[in-house]
């Protein structure tokens, strides 16, 4: 069993993998951990009262899935072979790696505007997630940056913590579906800046913070500053899934699996997590997705004994 990805999902299928004895290995990618080692406070995985930092959490999910007998590469696969079984998979230092079955957890990130204060201010007010960090912005003041149906929905979600919500679109009309723009649109405690683009996200204050976003009219050009507590980045994600192009069906670059399952249109290789999760994406649907690849993995290779057993 072979899981490309070391995030809530991957760990997770590692650890059932594991203790269903079918020698996992987990080739941890470029970002081992996933995006939750980006992640300073969380405080919606479901064990803990108090707020954990996203680092030790992932810390915590390796050292359980090596203690039941999961082993850790650290590698980057940068080739896929699914034409026959078993599996090839190639790392970037050249490592084949062999497997009668495949779990993709590679994930996805967020799409950021590359702009001046967006990294440093990470975690510091900036975040790609309202369902994640909405919760810290109870009664303060907070931008959501995009025009689509995740930047509505975010702005929507916002309100349950926040009574002064900014849309910030650089465009003057909405991409989002008409129901949800007339959900935006009729709601008090939201207002649109249109025609604005994101120049800076500024920071100040000790421990510093995010304060305001510096905007420009894409139509005039003018400046202006617009004061704020948290700023929301929602203009979408980019699965990772370029290894799988044309070789595994993808629905805007999501990997696609039969519905109920975690299974892919090629038997042996499975999807969880945020690398077939468009709707979601949080770290406990993805950690739940893992426990059912390795269900399914488990699933599939006793079948696959029985009727080599019924041949022979």
């Amino acid at each position: 069993m072979l899981i490309l990805g070391s995030g809530p999902a991957g760990l997770s299928a590692a650890i059932y993998g594991a203790r269903a004895g079918l020698a996992p290995i987990v080739v941890q990618g470029m970002q081992p951990g996933g995006q939750l080692t980006i992640t300073t406070d969380v405080e919606n995985y479901p064990g803990f009262k108090d707020v954990i930092q996203g680092p030790w959490l992932m810390e915590q999910m390796q050292a359980q899935a090596e203690h039941v007998g999961a082993q850790m590469m650290y590698d980057q696969i940068v080739d896929v072979d699914l034409s026959q079984r078993p599996f090839r998979l190639t790392g970037d230092g050249g490592v084949v790696y062999i497997a009668d079955t495949l779990v993709i957890c590679t994930g996805a990130q967020a799409k950021w505007l590359g702009v001046e204060g967006e990294e440093h201010l990470q975690g510091k007010g900036v975040s790609a997630c309202a369902t994640c960090d909405g919760f810290f912005y109870r009664g303060k003041k907070v931008v959501v940056i995009g025009g689509g149906n995740t930047a509505v929905e975010e702005a929507l979600y916002l309100t349950n913590h926040s009574h002064d919500v900014t849309l910030i679109h650089r465009r003057d009309t909405l991409r989002a579906e008409k129901i949800l723009q007339e959900r935006l649109h009729a709601h008090p405690n939201i207002k649109v800046l249109w025609n604005k683009a994101v120049d800076k996200f500024v920071g100040g204050g000790t421990p510093e913070g995010l304060v305001g976003v510096d905007l420009i009219d894409t139509v005039t050009g003018e400046k202006s500053h617009e004061p704020t507590d948290g700023g929301f980045v929602a203009i979408g994600h980019h699965p990772a899934t370029e290894l799988f192009t044309g070789k595994l069906p993808t629905d805007e670059g999501y990997l696609l699996v039969e519905k109920g399952t975690t299974r892919t249109a090629i038997p042996g290789v499975f999807a969880a997590g945020d690398v077939t999760d468009k709707i979601y994406r949080q770290a406990v649907t993805a950690a739940g997705m893992g426990c059912m690849a390795a269900l399914d993995v488990e699933k599939f290779l006793a079948e696959a004994d029985f009727e080599a057993m019924i041949e022979a």
